[in-house]
């Protein structure tokens, strides 16, 4: 059974739903939508216009749903959800959005460790791990399944794709593509994320073919608009295949270089 502290701040016009815990000292917001299994610890903030889905932890001190850090906000209404399950750690921040997309959304299964912080117009997706003090500016999004290691920095508007995984202390600064494996000092493309995809089911031929493609991508005899109609030509079309090509076609900020061979993460 869920336990609502008589310590906790609530207000009347927030929506709490079967079996909830709120510990001490948080502060529940108004238009606060909060559904059935969710846990809250003490001296958590829950900001008007957020959503915590079914299953939702969140542990001490983080604060959802807050003011963007946008000087163009003007103070519409806009929200924040939260997808089932999801894991908010220690003083995690995730501001709402702005007029731009209306939104803040991270997804189902995801976990989201001590420090991090989800800026405005954000979409992370299902089932990523975000590790400890990572920093990102507005609308990022961040693929299905994706790593984040800790001390990360993210741009504004980077795209990072869904199985990839992002080396500790990186500076991303531009799009990373799915299933690569992403770092170094001079941060860039080292391969493909093997572990992760043989973890997540992908057999030999489905990363044999990926693989393919990111050698013809980063090799020296085509530059990407050219690797990509040689795939095109010349790969069956699969879902991953597919999904490479559409990523890098809609990559406003480019994507990331090859990695020296600086033989470090």
């Amino acid at each position: 059974m869920g336990l609502i502290s008589d310590k906790a701040i609530i207000s009347e016009k927030a929506s709490i739903g079967n079996n909830v815990s709120i510990g001490h000292y948080s502060v529940i917001n108004d238009n606060v939508k909060i559904e059935d299994n969710v846990e809250i610890h003490t001296s958590a903030i829950i900001h008007s216009g957020t959503t915590l889905s079914k299953g939702v932890r969140v542990f001490h001190s983080a604060v959802i749903g807050s003011e963007p850090q946008d000087l163009k906000f003007q103070g519409e209404d806009t929200v924040t959800v939260i997808g089932e399950n999801t894991v908010i750690r220690e003083f995690c921040t995730i501001t709402r959005g702005t007029k731009a997309s209306g939104k803040t959304v991270v997804g189902r299964n995801s976990y989201l460790m001590s420090y991090v912080h989800i800026p405005h117009d954000s979409v992370i997706g299902n089932n990523v791990i975000i590790a400890n003090s990572v920093n990102m500016g507005g609308h990022v999004e961040i693929g299905d399944w994706a790593i984040i290691g800790g001390l990360a920095g993210i741009h504004q508007f980077v795209k990072i794709g869904e199985h990839s995984f992002i080396a500790f202390s990186s500076r991303v600064t531009q799009d990373v593509p799915p299933y690569v494996l992403a770092g170094g000092k001079d941060f860039g493309y080292m391969g493909l994320n093997i572990v992760g995809l043989k973890r997540r089911g992908f057999d030999d031929k489905k990363i044999k073919s990926i693989s393919r493609a990111y050698d013809i991508i980063y090799g020296d005899k085509y530059n990407v608009r050219d690797a990509l109609k040689f795939i095109k030509e010349n790969m069956d079309a699969t879902q991953e295949i597919s999904k490479i090509i559409e990523f890098i076609e809609k990559s406003e900020r480019g994507i990331i270089r090859k990695k020296r061979n600086d033989n470090s993460l």
